[in-house]
């Protein structure tokens, strides 16, 4: 769980970095760093889900978990109450869509998935230890673009990953290199809509669409449950 923490703290650190550096920036710095993150985000989330659906065992289900998931976030108007949330802090609704991106980004992954899982069985810190400084790059970043208020992401990498720690310790069978592939799929489309809203080219509404990011391992869950 160490590890896991300073995962975490490594996407505060960074997120502090970039907030100091983002005082120093003029605004049209920033338009362009936007932009990079935008294009960045775009074809990293392209490139996740072709590389994992190749793996993937079962070629509709991000198809169903989009679906239902972008459902649910639409009842549950996350998009919503992200936007007055962040307009609360920072008088504006664009830091939003900079901690949607970076939850997605410091998320998605093979490193972010099977760190902990290598963690629990193994003791292998090597996955989480580069994934902490991939995490404290992309918050450097991100920061800059949007402030200190995307540290909060930090906060959801620590429950991700423990997440994914404790199903480990429980049942080791559970955390598949399938489980690990349609989660991945989903996530880069995921990322991919954050990069076109990032680059104002349409909003995807992907706050309403990040419970899907879980729909795969409730699959998964009812699947093993069943015996199938």
């Amino acid at each position: 769980m160490l590890y896991i923490l300073i995962n975490a703290l490594a996407v505060i650190l960074g997120c502090a970095i970039g907030a100091l550096a983002r005082k120093g920036i003029r605004e049209k710095y920033i338009t362009v760093l936007n932009t990079a993150m935008g294009l960045a985000a775009l074809v990293l989330g392209v490139n996740v889900a072709i590389a994992n659906m190749q793996k993937s065992q079962f070629p509709v289900l991000f198809i169903f978990c989009l679906a239902l998931g972008g459902l649910i976030g639409t009842v549950l108007r996350l998009d919503q109450r992200m936007d007055r949330a962040t307009a609360r802090v920072s008088g504006g609704s664009n830091l939003a869509e900079g901690i949607t991106t970076s939850i997605l980004l410091c998320c998605v992954g093979t490193l972010s998935m099977m760190g902990p899982v290598l963690c629990a069985l193994k003791g292998d810190n090597t996955y989480l230890m580069t994934c902490a400084t991939l995490n404290l790059v992309t918050m450097i970043v991100i920061a800059s673009s949007y402030g200190f208020g995307t540290a909060v992401t930090g906060v959801v990498v620590f429950l991700w990953q423990s997440a994914f720690y404790g199903i480990a310790h429980m049942s080791e069978s559970f955390i598949s290199d399938e489980l690990v592939a349609e989660t991945s799929v989903v996530g880069g489309v995921l990322i991919a809509a954050a990069g076109l809203g990032v680059l104002n080219i349409k909003d995807c509404k992907t706050i309403n669409l990040l419970p899907a990011l879980v729909l795969p391992m409730l699959y998964f869950l009812i699947k093993d449950g069943l015996g199938l």
